[in-house]
């Protein structure tokens, strides 16, 4: 385990390259078990999540080559249909190996998933998926997923899920007949995947909407794909630069995977420009809260894509204790997600927590150093953030979580000015 040191008050400049999608190569690297043949994914972003689930990949019998940011998977060699309880419960992404393997294999038995501590995160959506396609489902301490042949359903999900929806289409893309999924989720990432299967010989319609149709093949070939960069990355060093007043230059962006995260930062003052791939984010913004229509107390709510992500929920918080005014954040899909901004009221934040649900924000207020922790992988960059724009010396622990979903942030973040060491605990 490890800590950062953060000495604030250091501007955010210069030109910053996005790793590639932690939510898209997380569920590509399970859709490789679909294939015997080759699967090169590049731009593969170095962080713990993406190892665990290589050595899953390992231990099912698959052959992986990793080499700098590409990674080469061969699984027609798969010996194991149960996966290692302890790799089980390192990460949220282990479930999604129950689509594809079960559409190869018949069978897959694994224990269930682990992740961040945000709150409630049912697997509900994924059994009745998979069962709507003919996969039997049991178990409470360890889940066996079994099939005698998969026949493709009219599915309409209970919630719009991200990895439900992957799960079921990676099963569904090998399914006889027709299969459509109503209320599917849409995010950049599940658009991703779609479009790696449709490389592989998926045959996946409605792609970027809420309502996906795949025509089932008897087979799944090999693919080279990019994975694509990581929108929730790009938005949380926009942010560090935006509260310590730098001049940012982000290459390699996707503009429509930032158009609902823009109308959250337009709100508190945060602009930026982009020409064809590259953002700039101007310096010295004067961070100011854009109320709503009769100086009303504008709401900074999350949602299903193409609302505000939940996973930026915490770091826009430390946005809006730097902009002038007051704003409501309702965060609506996880319970805990946002008991963070003790830590931030402990830096001199001014934040009322009105449940657990919502917080108010009244800004700016200058925030002081302190210890911290890294509760979970999203308020762990929150931590960091705020740390960067506080007063003296912070100390950020639990490091290591927020590498399950940053790639050497500290390296990035000196490579832009930031005074920034990560420390072994001793």
């Amino acid at each position: 385990m490890s800590h950062f040191v953060i000495q604030g008050g250091k501007r955010l400049s210069g030109t910053y390259t996005p790793s590639g999608n932690k939510n898209a190569v997380l569920p590509m690297l399970a859709a490789a078990t679909l294939t015997d043949e080759p699967v090169v994914l590049r731009n593969v972003p170095l962080i713990k999540d993406v190892h665990t689930m290589l050595q899953i990949l390992e231990y099912l019998g698959a052959d992986v080559e990793l080499r700098g940011h590409t990674v080469t998977i061969r699984a027609g060699k798969i010996r194991r249909r149960k996966l290692p309880a302890d790799l089980c419960h390192r990460v949220r992404s282990s479930i999604l190996f129950a689509g594809p393997l079960c559409a190869r294999y018949s069978r897959a038995i694994l224990s269930p998933p682990g992740g961040d501590g945000i709150g409630r995160r049912p697997l509900d959506t994924h059994f009745s998926g998979l069962r709507a396609l003919g996969i039997d489902v049991r178990g409470d301490q360890v889940y066996r997923f079994e099939c005698k042949k998969l026949k493709g359903a009219d599915i309409v999900l209970d919630e719009a899920s991200v990895t439900a929806t992957e799960n079921i289409l990676m099963a569904a893309v090998i399914a006889a007949g027709r299969t459509t999924i109503y209320n599917a989720a849409c995010e950049p990432h599940v658009q991703d995947l779609c479009l790696m299967l449709n490389k592989m010989g998926a045959r996946i319609r409605g792609i970027g909407t809420n309502y996906l149709t795949v025509d089932g093949v008897t087979s799944m070939g090999g693919v080279s794909h990019r994975v694509c960069a990581d929108h929730i990355e790009i938005a949380s060093f926009i942010a560090a630069s935006a509260v310590t007043g730098g001049d940012l230059t982000v290459s390699g962006v996707d503009a429509g995977t930032l158009t609902a995260i823009e109308r959250g930062f337009h709100k508190l003052g945060v602009r930026w420009q982009i020409d064809r791939q590259t953002l700039h984010l101007p310096p010295a913004q004067k961070l100011r809260v854009e109320n709503d229509h009769g100086s009303a107390v504008p709401k900074i709510e999350d949602g299903v894509w193409p609302h505000f992500p939940s996973d930026l929920m915490s770091v826009a918080t430390v946005v809006a204790t730097q902009a002038k005014g007051t704003v409501l954040f309702f965060e609506k899909m996880f319970e805990s997600r946002m008991y963070f901004v003790d830590h931030l009221i402990n830096m001199g934040a001014r934040i009322v927590q009105c449940d657990p649900h919502r917080v108010m924000v009244m800004g700016p207020s200058r925030l002081r150093a302190t210890r911290l922790p890294s509760p979970d992988i999203r308020a762990g960059m929150t931590m960091v953030v705020a740390a960067l724009c506080a007063r003296g010396q912070s100390v950020i622990g639990n490091a290591d979580i927020i590498d399950r979903g940053y790639e050497a942030v500290e390296v990035k973040l000196r490579r832009l000015g930031a005074d920034i060491t990560r420390v072994a605990d001793g």
